[in-house]
């Protein structure tokens, strides 16, 4: 399968609201087919702790894991660190990111070629109000189609949005019993992309008044008190989505006589 067919046919898994076991299922063979041999998906923590299982998914050797955990080397992990730093993928091999290294970080990703971690690919994954993640893939001996790298990109940022759906699921037990109205998940997606109230409402066509009450409207549906928790809430209840945030689309604006309709509502 060419790597536009194997991202498409997980992200109709993930739209059919697969359960989270399939979906894992289906994105480690995904990478399989795409010829990547190890991954790492998932926030920034030590990969053997407590909290691992529900936000991190990874094949990596379990000696490596463990090292990385007694010593704590999670903790100044270059490509985590750099990670944290980009909004863009990037490569192990860029002299970009090989420039920066400590002598400690270089000491850690010779220890990890010799577990075949090495020539990785890394995409960081910001989502509001989250730890830090991220997704990396190892390449196996055999070499890429075009636009693997890209699919990857793809199949990172669903897979991570269906961790923190199911987490939320798991913590809380239901769904929020509180539902946000389509314009306040509206409003929620815009400020989760850093916009502010007058922003949003010039995408929306409303009044930046009228941005700014849907957004409190949903601070009390959700029961919290800042912007920065009410997008947390929201992602984490599954009432707007990762998937959603990061696709920056603006929404379609409506005709002049209903914006000004809404401006004065």
């Amino acid at each position: 399968m060419k790597p536009f067919e194997i991202t498409e046919a997980f992200l109709e898994q993930h739209g059919r609201g697969d359960s989270l076991p399939e979906l894992k299922k289906a994105f480690e063979t995904s990478l399989q087919e795409l010829g990547f041999r190890y991954f790492a998906c998932g926030s920034h923590i030590d990969p053997l702790g407590p909290r691992a299982a529900a936000l991190l998914f990874l094949n990596y050797p379990s000696d490596w894991m463990r090292a990385s955990s007694l010593h704590g080397r999670y903790r100044n992990d270059p490509v985590l660190r750099h990670a944290e730093e980009r909004l863009v993928p990037f490569f192990w091999d860029e002299a970009q990111f090989r420039a920066a290294l400590t002598e400690q970080q270089r000491e850690i990703l010779r220890d990890a070629e010799e577990f075949g971690i090495c020539h990785g690919y890394t995409v960081p994954l910001h989502p509001p109000g989250v730890p830090m993640a991220s997704c990396s893939v190892i390449p196996d001996s055999a070499p890429l189609e075009r636009g693997a790298h890209q699919a990857v990109m793809t199949l990172a940022y669903y897979m991570f949005d269906a961790m923190l759906n199911a987490l939320s699921v798991e913590e809380y037990g239901r769904t929020s019993s509180m539902q946000l109205s389509e314009r306040e998940r509206q409003c929620l997606e815009l400020a989760a992309q850093g916009k502010d109230d007058w922003s949003i409402g010039s995408l929306l066509c409303i009044s930046e008044r009228t941005a700014h009450n849907h957004i409190e409207r949903a601070k009390r549906r959700l029961g919290v008190c800042t912007r920065v928790q009410v997008i947390v809430h929201a992602l984490s209840e599954g009432q707007i989505s990762f998937g959603d945030v990061i696709k920056a689309e603006t929404p379609r604006a409506p005709g002049m006589r209903e914006a000004r309709k809404n401006q004065l509502t």
